[in-house]
């Protein structure tokens, strides 16, 4: 009976495992700053990265500001309703973020969100939300 009971344990570890590795995370992994009044958005989007060194990723890919702006261009073309998150690493330049964000405006994406951690610096909230841009 015991080995019976570690091998559904075992099957429901894997269970777990294999269903947090299913989850979409197109972004490089940063340090987000904290929002107390961030909403949780489940939609797909593109993902834009700015690491505090300031090198910028679009969906995992790394680019410079021009080629991320014409990336941008087609990616509005193809899909107009595109919705694109920018998470900034709580250590970037707020020079970097804007111009990612500009370059975002330029191409045409209305749908911009950035991405934070919900909490109010004391530990509490969910991790992972975006807050959306004027919407």
């Amino acid at each position: 009976m015991i080995p019976l009971i570690d091998v559904v344990f075992l099957l429901l570890v894997a269970f777990i495992f294999f269903a947090m590795s299913m989850t979409i995370n197109r972004g490089v992994s940063v340090e987000l700053p904290d929002s107390s009044t961030a909403q949780v958005e489940k939609e797909d989007a593109s993902e834009i990265t700015i690491q505090q060194s300031g090198r910028i990723f679009f969906d995992r890919e790394e680019l410079d500001i021009r080629t991320l702006h014409a990336r941008l261009v087609l990616l509005h073309r193809k899909s107009p309703g595109a919705r694109v998150v920018v998470s900034g690493d709580r250590g970037a330049s707020y020079e970097s973020i804007m111009s990612v964000i500009d370059a975002a405006k330029k191409a045409g994406i209305a749908g911009l969100s950035l991405k934070t951690e919900l909490g109010n610096r004391d530990g509490a909230g969910i991790s992972e939300n975006v807050v959306r841009n004027g919407q």
